[in-house]
């Protein structure tokens, strides 16, 4: 049975690679490696399908050494036993290790030694995040390289090639082609070049020929190519980027922008994760400045809960244009944040006598709950007192922006209440804070 269009198609030097041009371009670092012939062990990352097979097997290529390929995950320490014996008679040997933050301790144990006397040129291929996922020992005898999601035109490029290409690819085929057919199948597949390739490889052979021409059109391609949404990986970075993405697109009053990366999220199953991300969105860049707004979100997110997609899309999508073109305010974050930066650092341990519990026998003897004053049994509700601690009598943790209604009143009574406290301390009541 021949091999996938994608996997015969893979360069064999490095003047092949598809994009990537950050590292294998005229004078970047891992076409200098592949020049000098002067490799060093690498982890490559990024999405799938954008390369990282590609450019292992295009160094191997390149420079004339063995290429072997494993998965960390599934291969045995005695698969890499025999790569290490093979690379003791041959002199050197590349060895594209995929998934390699599955790599357990055993198997890294035993990759160590090799790596530092360099009879083994590692390459680990990862969807994951390398900084975060894979353990110091290995990061610290690589280089960490981060591949870039393939441009429009680079796949472009790539589908050309395999059209022409007559040995591995298409090109003893009469193929045509159409434009809109092309920029369906590179846009279809969120930059997966596998998955273009072996998309249009179906519709090649799945296609009959017409007076020796095969024409593709675009309705061959939709039934061809797999669509594909993003990452539904909870580990992965896509998955991270795109609720990133997401909620500072809302911050930054982007609608449209917003509406993506919800569909993003959506179309890869991640209903959770969005009201998740759009509830806490809501306050903490909305917040005071229109806590309506917040309220809105809250029902927007139980009715998506409870009627699921597709449906749940609708109130989504209102929540979120509502909350992107609301007044933005992060004051009640900020609040908290600085109060919990007091209680952290130790600042925090003491409470007024008179705000202590009362309840029990014996609280009067130890002055607890003495003199404290009921606001509700004063005028307006409001009485002079001190609630803060002695040590932090002047701190102020919520400061009220103004870019909302709502949070101009807050601070219109912020100010009453001041100007209240000023005049009880001329009075000579100076224990309000």
């Amino acid at each position: 049975m021949q091999k996938p269009l994608a996997y015969r198609m893979r360069p064999t030097n490095i003047d092949q690679v598809v994009g990537q041009q950050h590292l294998v371009g005229p004078n970047k670092i891992i076409r200098r490696m592949v020049n000098a012939k002067m490799l060093s062990s690498m982890i490559l990352y990024g999405p799938p399908g954008i390369g990282k097979t590609s450019i292992a097997s295009a160094i191997a290529g390149s420079t004339k050494y063995a290429f072997r390929k494993l998965n960390a995950a599934t291969d045995s320490k005695k698969d890499l036993q025999i790569v290490a014996e093979e690379a003791k008679m041959s002199g050197t040997v590349v060895l594209l290790l995929d998934e390699i933050h599955r790599l357990d301790k055993t198997k890294q144990d035993f990759l160590l030694p090799l790596l530092e006397r360099g009879s083994i040129i590692l390459i680990g291929a990862t969807t994951e995040n390398p900084y975060i996922n894979i353990s110091p020992a290995i990061r610290s005898r690589v280089q960490i390289f981060e591949l870039k999601p393939l441009q429009p035109d680079d796949l472009k490029q790539a589908v050309k090639r395999a059209l022409a290409d007559k040995e591995n690819g298409l090109g003893n085929y009469n193929v045509q082609l159409d434009d809109n057919a092309l920029e369906l199948l590179v846009n279809s597949t969120n930059g997966d070049l596998r998955s273009i390739l072996n998309g249009l490889e179906l519709s090649v052979l799945s296609t009959e020929e017409q007076d020796g021409t095969i024409h593709i059109d675009l309705k061959a391609i939709e039934e061809s190519v797999q669509k594909k949404a993003i990452s539904a990986d909870k580990n992965g970075d896509s998955h991270y980027d795109v609720i990133s993405a997401f909620q500072k697109s809302i911050r930054g009053s982007d609608p449209d922008a917003a509406l993506l990366y919800l569909a993003r999220l959506l179309e890869a199953g991640e209903l959770t994760t969005a009201i998740r991300r759009l509830l806490v969105c809501a306050y903490e860049d909305i917040g005071l400045a229109n806590p309506q707004a917040c309220q809105r979100a809250v029902q927007a997110a139980q009715v998506a809960q409870m009627v699921g997609l597709p449906e749940a899309r609708i109130p989504l999508a209102n929540a979120v244009i509502d909350l992107c073109l609301c007044p933005k305010s992060n004051s009640g974050m900020s609040a908290i944040d600085a109060a919990l930066e007091d209680v952290r650092n130790g600042k925090a341990t003491s409470i007024p006598d008179d705000l202590k519990d009362a309840h029990y026998s014996g609280a009067k003897k130890l002055g607890h709950g003495v003199g404290y004053k009921y606001p509700h049994s004063y005028p307006n509700a409001w009485v002079s007192q001190q609630y803060l601690p002695d040590n932090l009598i002047n701190s102020k943790y919520y400061e009220p922006k103004t870019t909302g209604k709502y949070e101009q009143a807050l601070k219109m009574r912020m100010e009453q209440l001041d100007q209240l406290k000023i005049k009880a301390k001329r009075s000579g009541n100076n224990n309000g804070n």
